[in-house]
């Protein structure tokens, strides 16, 4: 796989060389566009880390996969990069999760704005993703979202429904006081 530096905003690039090309950190595509995610600083790294961490030790029981930062395929022309995916346990492997998600993870960086995180659950649930969560490492919040808007949690448990996925918020910020 090819390397290379980010394409200008206005050059576009076909979905071929989108995914013959090696980014770091990886990209969303999105219609012939690249766009950056917002990572690489620690307490998003830290909150990634936990709520990866705490569902992939329920893969067996609650017959899940969990992965962090791969490419999903919300349709021809449109790929994004959740900071946590989770999949139903069944399913088959593929180099690219074509199938809807049960559960996209977001974990926001301080220059990350919620107007374009807005775009990106759209598309998840335009995919057909059960659920969004949307952690929030300087407020503590989660942010549990739907076709209809978001709800902020700052304590209890998250969950989605029609699944046995459970996350209570504990165990997820108690990582920043540690």
């Amino acid at each position: 796989m090819a390397t290379t530096n980010l394409p200008t905003l206005s050059q576009l690039i076909s979905v071929e060389e989108y995914l013959k090309t090696h980014y770091r950190p990886d990209v969303d595509f999105v219609d012939g566009e690249i766009e950056e995610r917002n990572v690489g600083e620690f307490d998003h790294a830290d909150v990634q880390m936990a709520i990866g961490v705490f569902l992939r030790a329920q893969q067996q029981q609650w017959n899940i996969r969990v992965v962090p930062q791969v490419r999903v395929q919300i349709s021809a022309t449109r790929y994004r990069v959740p900071d946590i995916c989770v999949i139903p346990g069944d399913w088959k492997r593929e180099p690219i999760v074509r199938v809807p998600p049960l559960l996209c993870v977001e974990v926001l960086s301080p220059r990350d704005r919620l107007k374009r995180v807005h775009k990106r659950i759209q598309d998840f649930f335009d995919m057909g993703v059960l659920a969004v969560w949307i952690l929030d490492p300087v407020t503590r919040t989660a942010y549990v979202c739907d076709r209809e808007g978001m709800a902020p949690h700052r304590e209890g448990t998250l969950l989605v429904e029609g699944t046995s996925i459970s996350v209570p918020l504990e165990a997820i910020f108690s990582t920043l006081d540690e």
